[in-house]
């Protein structure tokens, strides 16, 4: 069953973590039916259908996960909020020592708001487009796309600055979109063009997952989903994230009080600025990217374009290019995906890194049902690139691949005091990046999932000159 309406879901599963109690999860993990939960809502088709354990068990863990994160929240931001103030306070006094120093001579230098960089920022201080990588070099725009997906976790101050005195473009917004199901605005985002006049191209960058953000950590652990007719299943979180309402509806316009830009959504906000822009510049294209969270979202907001027949938009879109991004839809949703694609000649570039975790979440098999679409762009530790149809061990917990996984963790650390010796100053690694391949030891992927070695891999990293002629590529674009 799908949905009788064009764009509304009649067949869904939502979860609410907040209203789960101890008794309903327990519950849950006995009685195989879906219906009358206080804490799931769901069609009446899904709710009837009795449900194996397994996935009864991870309903279970998705909501356990939310509630985790929901009950240490504030103990999460205040943890962010001071790695973050001492992190950057090291940096504007040239480190521990120099901090000494100039706290004995009275001195301290704080650091500004312009100049602070998140936690994921300081993990990579690069903020420069490498000048190697021109304008018509088949790297750039892959290039562009990440260190644009890298600098959204930045504060709006210092995204303007960059933007603006560093790579030269034109700077157009950062935005915080409102999130209807958290109440709360939750989804950033910013647009900027290549030149002030006349542009030839317009990105629009979407956040990821910030390691410390609770809200954005719900979205990822919420495994909620919509069917869409001829569409598919997609990952609910990530929809409700870019503006899927509470009806489960997703109309192609809605009323949006411009007065508020607070309580705009992204889907829809985003959509009216591109289609101002390029109206006022015929001969711009955009692009769409995003790191991690940020690629689920830039991926579905292609996704909204195609499902709302927005074919002059989509005549536009040059690409998408996400890095690290997790699964976002059933086998159906990747067909309607692949076959507009194809339609209007999009350039869809999905970039995985080694052994990071996250392109392999949610997991792809029989009980999730997610699955990744289209080429994967796969670059090994060496930054050495292949075109797959699925990255290596494709569901994250595998045993069979633990021991690649732990030993690749060593050699990525190792790699780390050998690169700038091979590759000059740019791919120095600082200490909290090195503490993170440390982490990585224990839990591996983890630190694969930085935007450090995605930089590194579309400066340095090198692909087959093959034509893309499978069915996952769209039309007969190189892989660039």
């Amino acid at each position: 069953m799908a949905c009788k309406d064009q764009y509304v879901c009649n067949n869904y599963v939502l979860l609410k973590p907040k209203q789960a109690g101890v008794f309903d999860l327990i519950r849950l993990l006995f009685a195989s039916d879906l219906n009358n939960r206080s804490f799931i809502d769901c069609s009446e088709a899904e709710g009837n259908e009795p449900r194996n354990f397994r996935r009864r068990w991870i309903i279970f863990i998705s909501v356990v996960a939310q509630k985790v994160v929901i009950l240490l929240r504030w103990p999460m931001a205040l943890l962010g909020h001071l790695l973050v103030w001492w992190l950057n306070l090291l940096a504007s006094n040239g480190g521990l020592l120099e901090l000494f120093r100039n706290l004995f001579k009275g001195k301290v230098m704080k650091p500004e708001k312009s100049s602070s960089l998140s936690v994921l920022g300081c993990l990579d201080v690069r903020v420069d487009l490498d000048n190697n990588i021109k304008p018509g070099n088949k790297k750039y725009r892959a290039s562009l796309s990440i260190m644009a997906a890298k600098l959204s976790y930045e504060n709006d101050e210092f995204i303007q600055n960059v933007v603006q005195n560093h790579w030269k473009m034109h700077f157009l917004g950062f935005y915080k979109f409102w999130n209807g199901y958290l109440e709360k605005p939750s989804t950033p985002a910013f647009i900027f063009q290549d030149k002030i006049n006349d542009p030839k191209l317009i990105v629009v960058a979407f956040r990821g997952t910030e390691p410390f953000d609770a809200e954005a950590w719900r979205t990822d652990f919420d495994i909620s989903w919509y069917e869409l007719e001829n569409v598919g299943k997609m990952h609910g979180g990530f929809a409700k994230a870019l503006g899927m309402d509470k009806n489960n509806n997703w109309p192609p316009e809605i009323e949006q009080d411009t007065g508020d830009q607070n309580k705009q959504l992204a889907y829809y906000a985003v959509k009216k600025m591109l289609k101002d822009l390029l109206q006022k510049h015929e001969r711009a294209q955009f692009i769409l990217t995003g790191h991690s969270l940020g690629g689920a979202l830039a991926i579905l907001f292609m996704a909204g374009l195609a499902i709302h027949d927005e074919a002059w938009l989509m005549e536009k879109l040059e690409g998408v290019y996400t890095f690290g991004q997790p699964r976002v839809g059933d086998e159906q949703f990747g067909n309607f995906m692949k076959e507009k694609l194809q339609k209007y000649n999009v350039k869809y570039r999905r970039y995985v890194y080694c052994y990071d975790m996250v392109p392999r979440i949610p997991y792809d098999d029989k009980t999730l049902l997610f699955k990744h679409f289209g080429p994967c762009l796969y670059f090994n530790s060496c930054y050495k690139g292949k075109v797959l149809e699925e990255e290596p061990d494709k569901n994250y917990f595998s045993l069979f691949w633990m021991l690649p996984k732990y030993i690749n963790a060593v050699w990525e650390l190792i790699r780390g005091f050998i690169m700038p010796y091979r590759r000059g100053s740019d791919y120095k690694e600082g200490w909290f990046m090195r503490l993170l391949r440390v982490v990585g030891l224990i839990i591996p992927g983890l630190a694969a999932h930085s935007p450090q070695d995605y930089v590194n891999l579309t400066r340095l990293g090198s692909l087959p000159p093959l034509v893309l002629q499978n069915p996952t590529s769209q039309g007969d674009a190189k892989v660039d």
